[in-house]
């Protein structure tokens, strides 16, 4: 297994991890607006890379949410994950932050109604309007990352067929609008660094690594399409 330092900051929540043989062996979380809690993302990662110093351990990746979320946040976040690369000569591993929050619902079995529940992880983006994907019990994308405006009818053809699971800072104003029987909602689920660990160590297992150079997080992609973007973004 590898050592991954693991960059999470698509929220309001900051926070930064260190994992190793499939363990977690650091770990810290900064809370603050959104985007502002990324403001302490370089003294969490100095801790994080003098502990594995002073523990004579190296790192083999850099392991960083790609999003959806906020805007700042991503940016300082990959941006730092980045620099880190170029400096260290370290492999890039990218984490959809969506996939990361469903691995607690996984790891803890928060979820019942057999193989047939599907997880949505849904992220706040302005008004009735979230950031959203369905996943399996395995992790497999049932439908894409897309940004919906929430109603009552919204998602009723997949709640006619599935019990779903909805969680993230998006789903408590969806709580009181999406009433159908198969809808649960599920509190305190954040996207958290040390979650992010069975996800990287899975790519880096796959060698699933991105281009340090021209890698971009989420709400860059559609632009980089078109015109390639300065490296260091």
């Amino acid at each position: 297994m590898a050592c991954i330092l693991h960059i999470e900051t698509s929220t309001n929540i900051c926070s930064v991890a260190v994992s190793q043989d499939g363990q977690c062996i650091f770990e810290q979380t900064a809370r603050g607006e959104m985007g502002a809690g990324a403001e302490k993302l370089g003294t969490m990662v100095d801790e994080a890379m003098s502990f594995t110093d002073n523990h004579a351990i190296p790192f083999d990746a850099v392991a960083v949410s790609c999003g959806p979320g906020s805007y700042t946040g991503l940016r300082i976040g990959v941006s730092m994950a980045k620099g880190i690369c170029y400096g260290r000569n370290l492999k890039l591993i990218a984490v959809p932050t969506l996939e990361i929050m469903c691995v607690p619902i996984l790891l803890r079995e928060l979820v019942a109604d057999g193989q047939q529940a599907l997880l949505c992880p849904m992220l706040d983006a302005r008004r009735m309007e979230v950031y959203t994907a369905f996943y399996d019990r395995a992790l497999h994308e049932v439908r894409p990352v897309s940004a919906d405006v929430i109603d009552a009818a919204t998602y009723q053809d997949l709640l006619d067929e599935h019990p779903i699971y909805f969680f993230g800072n998006g789903a408590k104003k969806c709580k009181d609008v999406i009433k159908h029987p198969h809808a649960h909602f599920l509190e305190g689920i954040e996207p958290l660094a040390k979650w992010m660990q069975p996800l990287a160590e899975k790519r880096w297992l796959n060698e699933q690594f991105e281009d340090v150079a021209y890698f971009v997080p989420f709400y860059l992609k559609d632009f980089v399409a078109i015109k390639p973007r300065n490296p260091l973004i």
